[in-house]
This record gives structure tokens, sequence and C-alpha cells, in this order.
């Protein structure tokens, strides 16, 4: 069965790392749908739009294999501010299922909602102070447990290699990067 993952964007995501994660999923095979906390159309922290396959609220009652969120500004804070991704997110770590963030979001959705409590992180940089344990804070990607964590726009392509090597194996993950030209 396919592996299904949930990827939430917001107004104010950073595109890059959306856009990323979710092509590089699809590329892997994995069932990807992407949710809005907004609008079905969101526009991202740079002017792109991004029309999202269904509403947050649309996918309470779905099980998924992982979670993810972009960073962003404002698209983190309206991460964060969403009840629905929070209650879902949480059930994610009570669950053990992996959930990953990358840029602002380690820092202002998952540190806000109790989901980095003696958990290694990584975040973009000025968000760092706000992270209770800091330090794995200069490592590009960071696992601990099911919480996979990231810091920019840069990382984002590695980032999402390492969600495939966790869902789908580490010669799918190669695969993968040796047909985009990137080492991993």
């Amino acid at each position: 069965m396919k592996k299904q993952v949930l990827i939430a964007v917001a107004n104010g995501s950073e595109e890059l790392e959306a856009v990323t994660i979710i092509d590089v999923l699809r590329r892997a095979g994995i069932h990807v749908t992407v949710a809005s906390v907004n609008d079905i159309q969101v526009t991202c922290s740079r002017g792109v739009n991004i029309v999202a396959d269904k509403l947050i609220s649309d996918c309470v009652n779905e099980q998924y294999d992982m979670i993810a969120i972009p960073g962003g500004l404002p698209g983190a804070d309206n991460l964060r501010d969403s009840s629905v991704l929070k209650d879902m997110l949480l059930k994610q770590k009570q669950e053990n299922r992996f959930y990953a963030a990358i840029c602002a979001s380690p820092a202002v959705v998952f540190q806000t909602h109790g989901l980095l409590d003696q958990k290694k992180a990584t975040c973009y940089p000025t968000f760092v102070e706000f992270l209770s344990d800091q330090s794995e804070a200069k490592s590009t990607v960071v696992m601990d447990d099911f919480c996979i964590t990231s810091q920019a726009p840069g990382t984002a392509m590695e980032f999402s290699l390492k969600l495939v090597e966790l869902l789908s194996g580490r010669e799918k993950a190669k695969e993968i990067a040796g047909n985009m030209l990137v080492e991993f």
C-alpha cells in the first residue's frame, strides 16, 4: 500500500520548501495530499500561488504515515494557529508516526505545541533561541524518534530525500536523488 503524507500549507508558507517536499515525495511514488489551513488557494511568502488538494478540515479523519510542513512567514504563524493541524500533529506524535518541519516551523509550530519536548531539532538560524534543545541546531537535518526538522530553503532537498528514505527506504531515496543529479 502506498505511503500517505499530508503536507499542510498556509498563506505565507515558503514555496520553495513546500514544492520541494511535494515534488520529491511524489517522484518517490508516495501519495501526497496538500492541505491548506486557509483557503484552497494560498499565496506563499514570495507571491507564488499554490492550489491545495483539500482544506485541512477535510483531512481530520484520515491517517497519514507522515505530516510535513514548510516554514516561511507568516506561513508558520498561520500553521501554528490552526487548531485542526495542531490536533493532527499531536496525534501523530502520540501514535508514533512521523511529523516533519523545516525553516521557522520547528520553532514556531512544533516548539509552541510541545512537539519538540525532549527532542533534538534544528530550524532557521534566527529561530534557534526558541528551541528547547539547541544541541543540533547547526545540523541541516535532524531526526529524533519520529520528529524530523531542517533549516531552510537551501536544505529542502536534503530534508525531502530524508523523508523519502524514512518512508520508502534508502535505495529509493538514492534513486530519486540520482535521477535529479543530487548527491544523497
